[in-house]
């Protein structure tokens, strides 16, 4: 067993993307006006997420029918996400986020790349050059006229194309934006929806008066109401320092065994997220510092690990599965490094696992309502953010499923991003940003605590 990892492959830095149209969608009928209540989960996500989705060329479809497709699909689409036509305002009142529901529309791009798919290369590599295939905007829209959605297609030379998309996380989560696609193929194959989307926000809403039952550690308090801060403030402070970018290419003969050195008991069930997760964990924590440092002083620190966890099945009663608004939170485990350095892997898969089994219907409650009293972020050392079982490629288009689907990923030293990988649908991709000592370090531990 033995992971590879992979140095930054060579691989155009420019895409050569040339825009032909760009214009505004609107939905298909007549919508209602209306304004839909954001839950505090949706309050802190006005940011926007990118995300791409690569397909093969296929001889029956040529790229200007995928385009009209695509376009039509897009909007019959935004009646029953009437939302995502909206725009963003901010409550005086209430000093809250809602999104108004005016059928303002979406914006549609339609552009050429004189790269072919083969020139671009490894696409599981993110290529920053990934960004031209995303619009940011659509022209001759007012400065304060910000799209909550906007969709890119673009032909590449062999035939293939891409879609971009930019949509603003606090109108979906990730799960949401799989049945978002979803939807979306199945009207352009001029099928029914795929799944009703839930939009009943309310089922989020805090209690009244909040209750917060627990301790949060894994959030921070920004000392604002929500709404009040500045809009666009992030998650995470992203670091100004040079950082080495590789990829850990962990196939599922490398989980399935890590999986077994895991368990505690013969019987004991042992995820590979789980899994993946606490050696992450363990080669990140450890490889943090600098040389000259006192040693003790590092393994005495506690380190803390943050990961998304699905509340939809864990309310009570369960939030239906096609809600379409944010239910994810974030996990948390802390451990002192020593502790990741000396306890076996199954103690480290375990804490990873308590940090999802602390997440009752009760806990969740006492975050939204933590949300309502305090504006704040999740807070801990690093962020594991995974796309591993999202299941963006396995969405069925007319034309076929996509080759891969991804975010366009930025450099940060604070969010470890685990990816699928595009031969080994159980394998996983673990993208790490790394100051150059620092990803030494990790690279060595990453091979080390596997062979071990």
């Amino acid at each position: 067993m033995g992971a590879s990892y992979q140095e930054p492959p060579p691989f155009p830095q420019d895409l050569k993307v040339n825009v032909q149209k760009s214009f505004m969608v609107f939905p298909s009928k007549e919508t209602a006006r209306k304004s839909m209540f954001l839950s505090n989960i949706d309050q802190v996500l006005n940011f926007n997420v990118e995300t791409v989705h690569f397909f093969a060329a296929n001889k029956d479809y040529t790229f200007q029918a995928v385009a009209e497709k695509i376009k039509n699909a897009l909007e019959e689409l935004l009646v029953p996400y009437d939302f995502m036509a909206g725009r963003l305002k901010l409550n005086p009142e209430t000093h809250r986020f809602e999104i108004d529901c005016n059928g303002a529309g979406a914006g549609f791009v339609v552009a050429s790349s004189e790269c072919t798919l083969e020139e671009i290369g490894d696409l599981v590599f993110p290529n920053p050059a990934f960004g031209q295939l995303v619009a940011k905007s659509i022209h001759n829209l007012g400065k304060d006229d910000t799209l909550l959605c906007i969709l890119q297609v673009t032909s590449f030379k062999c035939g293939g194309f891409a879609m971009g998309f930019s949509t603003n996380h606090a109108t979906l989560d990730g799960l949401s934006f799989k049945t978002f696609l979803d939807n979306l193929a199945a009207l352009a194959a001029d099928k029914p929806l795929a799944a009703t989307p839930c939009s009943d926000r309310h089922l989020l809403a805090a209690r009244a008066p909040p209750q917060v039952t627990f301790s949060h550690p894994e959030l921070v308090k920004l000392n604002t109401h929500l709404g009040q801060a500045e809009a666009n403030a992030p998650v995470f402070d992203a670091t100004q320092e040079n950082l080495d970018f590789q990829i850990f290419r962990l196939t599922s003969t490398d989980i399935s065994k890590l999986k077994e050195k895991a368990k505690a008991k013969p019987e004991a069930r042992v995820s590979g997220f789980n899994v993946v997760t606490a050696h992450v964990w363990r080669c990140k924590a450890l490889s943090f510092g600098d040389e000259g440092k006192d040693i003790k002083n590092n393994l005495d620190r506690v380190s803390t690990i943050l990961y998304a966890v699905n509340i939809r099945p864990r309310l009570v009663p369960p939030l239906p599965e096609s809600y379409v608004g944010n239910a994810v939170l974030t996990a948390y485990a802390s451990a002192k490094c020593r502790d990741l350095k000396e306890e076996p892997i199954s103690r480290l898969v375990e804490m990873v696992a308590e940090g999802s089994k602390r997440m009752t219907d009760e806990y969740a409650r006492s975050v939204i309502d933590w949300g309502e009293i305090n504006k704040g972020f999740p807070h801990g050392e690093f962020l594991v953010s995974s796309w591993w079982k999202l299941g963006f490629d396995e969405v069925d288009y007319p034309w076929g499923c996509p080759k891969y689907s991804c975010p366009v990923v930025y450099r940060r030293k604070d969010i470890i991003l685990l990816f699928p990988d595009m031969d080994d649908k159980n394998g996983v991709n673990v993208l790490v940003a790394l100051p150059t000592k620092e990803m030494a370090k990790f690279r060595s531990l990453f091979h080390e605590l596997l062979l071990a």
